[in-house]
């Protein structure tokens, strides 16, 4: 046996403790299973890098702060489950907030520019058969300027005649959800 090869599943073995011997030479080796040693010796070490970023490992290999000026501060891992979902909450969200516009402008009286006005108590009783989170909507499609009312937040019976302004075409804010789900 030639001194100077390389054996990397002895020193994955060495590395956990297992006691090993030097490989007997073999007159031929399974190409399929030296790709099997390599992928598991690769998924191994990301494996141990992972954890040595993860705080709550035996592995940690100190802090690892995120920077405000990453462009991924704030985002989870891509690829990763917590991402999916987070897309599919805020792909959730999307259809509720459409449906609230769609409701808006079947039960509002339409506007020369294309969107419609529906007041607060009337929008409320018609919604809250469906979900009770009417506000939360609403507040959700202002800060995305598809609707418009006065106030920073709404009360049923105080504020029923606070008019809900739908403030663009029902396709207009479909095309602006089909946008933001595709990105």
């Amino acid at each position: 046996m030639d001194d100077d090869e390389h054996h990397p599943e002895l020193e994955n073995m060495a590395r956990l403790g297992v006691p090993c011997e030097e490989p007997r030479r073999r007159r031929s080796s399974s190409p399929r299973l030296l790709d099997r040693v390599q992928l598991f010796d690769r998924v191994a070490q990301e494996h141990a890098e992972s954890q040595a970023t993860n705080p709550f490992s035996d592995h940690f290999q100190g802090r690892v702060s995120p920077r405000p000026d990453d462009p991924d501060y704030g985002k989870p891992k891509a690829g990763s489950k917590t991402e999916l979902r987070g897309k599919k909450a805020s792909s959730q969200v999307h259809r509720e907030m459409l449906e609230l516009c769609t409701i808006i402008s079947e039960h509002g009286e339409p506007l020369e520019a294309g969107g419609a006005v529906i007041l607060f108590g009337e929008l409320f009783q018609i919604y809250t058969y469906i979900s009770n989170k009417v506000v939360g909507l609403l507040l959700r499609a202002r800060k995305q300027k598809l609707v418009d009312f006065e106030g920073e937040t709404l009360f049923q019976r105080r504020d029923d005649d606070v008019p809900i302004v739908l403030l663009m075409p029902l396709e207009q804010v479909r095309e602006h959800f089909r946008k933001q789900d595709g990105e």
